[in-house]
């Protein structure tokens, strides 16, 4: 799938709710040994409690990354343009079920991931809200439609590397933190995940 066959497609959407502030999150310190368990709402107040997530890159068979742009009602970041998929494990998840679980919860989709690599960030949003996470990162491939959970993605588009890299230079504001932190150590170290495959 590309983005004239997104085009194409009818809008299929989900808005099925799925994201709860009272959800419990995973608490660790920076070598990602559980703490602890904070509620999602608490866990981002302020300068924002050290919790798991994760952040997903799947991309088609041309190797154009699926881009996902952030509901209005996100309270952090809101229009932003991001990478396919990111969330959190919950209390007694496993990081594997989680991201299987998440991707199919916002896109409808089903996919191998691979891991990449994890790394520790802060981003302040404003005053009240950031982000702080220790970040699990996966890539995976997928030419199925996605089926858009409208609660969490306000658009959603294909783009090759090469674009990407020119619109983050060009208009940096427009993308989350997280995604511009791993897009950079993808692009250097892990090219193998955006290499056109041949369909046969």
């Amino acid at each position: 799938m590309d983005n004239q066959e997104l085009e194409r497609q009818e809008w299929r959407d989900s808005r099925e709710v799925v994201s709860f502030d009272d959800e419990p999150l995973i608490l660790v310190d920076s070598d990602d040994r559980e703490v602890g368990f904070l509620d999602k709402a608490a866990a981002h107040v302020g300068k924002g409690t050290l919790h798991r997530a994760f952040s997903l890159f799947v991309f088609n068979t041309k190797g154009e990354l699926l881009l996902q742009q952030r509901a209005p009602g996100k309270r952090l970041w809101p229009g932003f343009w991001s990478n396919t998929c990111c969330s959190h494990p919950r209390r007694g998840e496993t990081i594997d079920s989680a991201i299987h679980r998440r991707l199919r919860e916002e896109l409808g989709l089903a996919c191998p991931l691979e891991f990449l690599f994890k790394f520790e960030y802060q981003a302040q949003f404003d005053a009240e809200g950031a982000e702080h996470e220790l970040c699990w990162v996966y890539a995976g491939r997928s030419n199925d439609a996605p089926t858009v959970n409208v609660n969490e993605i306000s658009g959603l588009r294909y783009i090759a590397p090469d674009a990407l890299d020119a619109e983050m230079a060009a208009n940096p504001g427009a993308f989350t933190p997280w995604f511009k932190i791993e897009w950079a150590r993808i692009r250097r170290d892990h090219a193998h995940v955006f290499v056109p495959q041949s369909t046969g």
